[in-house]
């Protein structure tokens, strides 16, 4: 197996310049797929997630086409000539590895462009849950088969037909199926009604999904959080040009890195005008005394006067993503830190509860868990185990998360690093470069 040896580290500071979201990024290609006109995107995300979903436009007739930079070589600026309403491309297979956004708009988008199609991913995207989209799609008329398992991918999609125009979807699963209806929907041209079953978890993802809608000229009738009225006469206008903000969730990382090392580390790329709802990761580190500075396109993090964080028991409903920084953050706090209503982990790329309680005891700390909480008590004087091997389950966020274990002065072993390829290609350079 590859890995990775990080050196001991005890104070961290500096500048990062973040890379683009990978929420926002998939969301704004699919709708200037979906859109009337040629959008130019600009600092999109390069990585995984942002490539499936490349290639699936470009097989479902989507103009893609990537700019050069002033060396002549690629830049993440693109131009993304749209379809204006359903994909051309009849029949497709799609291959979109363990890219939860880009699976479950397809999925949705797709099941209203009177087409045949597969969709399928990696062995893990076939362990994730599908099935209350699908449920949704098919009270409006979508023909949606399982080549597996019941209610989870791969997928065979047929054209729909005319049903319904009042579907209804569970809440507290995942808000990327809320997401992919209400970019989709537009494709009825029908008046159509989504009510939400339960509590609606990770609301500030739906935000970014009807603040892009806005951006694409489609403006959502919402009841609360409980209802949303797509209108018949909604159709997808280019805006010409967007800018895709820095990555929220990415951002965590150095945030807790300047907590914990002393600081100060600056991220460029979002801040007090962001869309994101992880930028409210900064009030967490604030909740456990750190130092934040916050601009309309920057934030700022530094280690408390007193050089410990303080532990905190925060519901992490608003920063589903970010909240797993807070949980390795957690070493480093005097107390036990419990983080609460984080059951959307267990269906993310691992079962990320399970998974960071099992990583997180290895350096030492004493960890509870629950269906939905993680209670994390740091080692005995503080002192971590050093030389942990550290699994990182092909997930993304774990491998980056659990590098800040080495701002406690011992070095850690990274397996499978590759896995940060998904979202953030060049975090572990990026790290050492603010890692002393």
């Amino acid at each position: 197996m590859d890995f990775l040896d990080l050196p001991a580290s005890g104070e961290a500071r500096g500048t990062v310049r973040l890379p683009g979201s990978k929420s926002i990024s998939n969301r704004v290609l699919l709708l200037a797929a979906l859109a009337q006109g040629t959008t130019s995107v600009s600092a999109l995300l390069d990585s995984d997630d942002t490539r499936v979903m490349l290639d699936a436009l470009r097989a479902l007739g989507v103009g893609v086409a990537r700019q050069k930079n002033s060396a002549g070589g690629d830049s993440d600026d693109y131009e993304i000539t749209g379809v204006g309403g359903a994909f051309p491309v009849k029949q497709a297979e799609l291959f979109l590895g363990n890219a939860g956004t880009a699976f479950r708009s397809l999925t949705a988008a797709c099941a209203l462009s009177s087409g045949e199609y597969v969709l399928k991913g990696v062995a893990r995207m076939h362990e994730r849950p599908i099935g209350d989209l699908v449920d949704a799609l098919r009270r409006l008329g979508a023909r949606i088969d399982y080549l597996g398992q019941e209610g989870f991918p791969p997928l065979k999609i047929h054209p729909a037909e005319i049903a319904g125009d009042t579907t209804e979807v569970r809440g507290n699963v995942s808000s990327q199926f809320l997401t992919g209806l209400l970019m989709a929907l537009p494709l009825r041209q029908r008046n159509t009604t989504i009510e939400v079953v339960g509590e609606l978890i990770s609301k500030p993802y739906i935000g970014i999904t009807l603040a892009m809608l806005r951006r694409f000229g489609v403006e959502i009738a919402r009841n609360g959080w409980q209802g949303f009225g797509v209108p018949a006469a909604a159709r997808y206008q280019s805006p010409g040009e967007i800018w895709v903000e820095g990555d929220a969730s990415s951002a965590s990382y150095f945030l807790a890195a300047g907590a914990i090392g002393g600081g100060p580390v600056r991220v460029e790329g979002v801040g007090r005008d962001s869309v994101q709802g992880d930028v409210r990761f900064a009030d967490a580190l604030a909740l456990m005394g750190a130092g934040i500075e916050m601009g309309p396109n920057w934030i700022e993090a530094r280690a408390p006067q007193g050089g410990r964080l303080k532990a905190i028991d925060l519901d992490c409903t608003h920063i589903p993503d970010a909240a797993m920084t807070l949980a390795v953050a957690a070493l480093f706090a005097d107390g036990t830190t419990t983080l609460t209503n984080i059951a959307s982990w267990r269906v993310k790329e691992t079962d990320r509860i399970a998974a960071m309680a099992a990583e997180l005891r290895k350096v030492g700390a004493t960890v509870e868990e629950g269906a939905d909480f993680i209670r994390i008590t740091p080692p005995h004087a503080s002192r971590l185990t050093p030389h942990a091997v550290i699994d990182t389950y092909d997930d993304h966020r774990m491998a980056m998360c659990l590098s800040l274990v080495t701002l406690g002065g011992v070095p850690v072993r990274i397996n499978d690093p590759a896995c940060v390829n998904k979202t953030f290609p060049e975090y572990f350079r990026v790290f050492a470069g603010i890692a002393q």
